[in-house]
């Protein structure tokens, strides 16, 4: 049986983490533009932009893998879990986590941190994406060879709603 991840929250810029890899949201085209994907870009420059727009676009539930430019993390992993229609499908959002995670495995990522994906532009509420991601990193992160995982928030608001549902979680899995 292969042993739980380890999963904490922390308040404040993605892009300073020292981890193997950050995952953040994306759009479709992959262009870099809102939340902590603007703050990944603004720190590690505009090669991982370019690098990940090479690649797409790509469709919704998926996810790609950059370089980290100049950011500690070797990595920057784009998921698209709400596509341009801004409509909050659970399995949609499932499937972009997945992708994710599946990526750590080949590039032996040990450590990620993970923005709330999501919620940047109010397809989901922050509780309902929590839930989500939660969930879903519990389920399948220790598959992919992952030890731990940092969920990195830019709000108290976020912190106390992922805290929340990280404890209801626990609870569930005992």
């Amino acid at each position: 049986m292969t042993a739980p991840i380890e999963i904490d929250v922390w308040q404040g810029e993605i892009a300073e983490l020292e981890v193997d890899a950050l995952i953040v949201g994306a759009s479709e085209s992959l262009f870099m533009t809102a939340g902590a994907a603007a703050s990944v870009k603004r720190h590690g420059g505009d090669a991982i932009e370019r690098a990940a727009v090479d690649q797409g676009p790509i469709e919704p539930g998926r996810a790609v893998a950059t370089t980290g430019g100049s950011l500690a993390a070797a990595y920057v992993i784009h998921a698209v879990a709400v596509g341009h229609d801004r409509i909050a499908d659970p399995d949609r959002f499932r499937a972009a986590v997945r992708s994710a995670l599946a990526l750590c495995g080949p590039l032996q990522l040990h450590r990620v941190a993970v923005a709330p994906l999501g919620a940047e532009h109010g397809a989901f509420t922050i509780e309902d994406a929590a839930a989500l991601l939660i969930s879903t990193l519990v389920d399948e992160g220790a598959n992919h060879g992952l030890e731990s995982v940092v969920i990195a928030t830019a709000h108290t608001s976020d912190t106390r709603a992922i805290g929340d549902a990280l404890a209801k979680e626990r609870a569930r899995v005992g």
